[in-house]
């Protein structure tokens, strides 16, 4: 038997205020795409910006449906625009925020799994790091070098490649 220790790496930073201004820019734009969230169900909002490598942004907001699994998060909505539009683009970088009338986020609030798998196969098919960073309005914010640090467990199956 072996025992191996996982270390996530990440920073944290107390307000957006002691981000790059490239950063600070996409978390603003992640909180401007709160503002296209249907979420009439949950009432809770989340927003993403994503940055390629071209200088582009795209942004993406959680969809909701009143069959609750037919609805899709900020994070999909925005990598599957992506993928549909901009096929071979390289991403950079992601920021994600959410936002409630019903009580006060005070942290960050992190991608669900179902995201993650499909964060971690966009880093997968460009071989390049995401970094990832999710932003707490008015608050903290935690940001992470690649995929790989929220998912090491990532569902990989080379032999179902072409």
């Amino acid at each position: 038997m072996n025992s191996i220790n996982l270390n996530i790496t990440f920073e944290q930073y107390e307000s957006i205020t002691e981000l790059t201004l490239a950063d600070r820019t996409l978390c603003e734009l992640a909180a401007k795409a709160l503002n296209t969230s249907y979420s009439p169900y949950s009432k809770f909002r989340v927003g993403t910006a994503i940055r390629l490598a071209s200088g582009e942004t795209v942004l993406g907001s959680n969809q909701e449906n009143l069959a609750y699994p037919s609805g899709l998060c900020a994070e999909r909505v925005a990598l599957f625009t992506i993928g549909a539009t901009y096929p071979d683009a390289v991403i950079e970088s992601m920021a994600i925020t959410a936002q409630t009338d019903n009580f006060e986020i005070l942290k960050p609030v992190t991608s669900c799994g179902g995201c993650l798998q499909v964060m971690a196969e966009f880093e997968r098919k460009q071989n390049t790091p995401i970094e990832v960073i999710f932003y707490c309005l008015n608050g903290e914010v935690l940001k992470v070098p690649s995929v790989k640090s929220l998912l090491p467990f990532a569902f990989v199956e080379d032999r179902l490649e072409r």
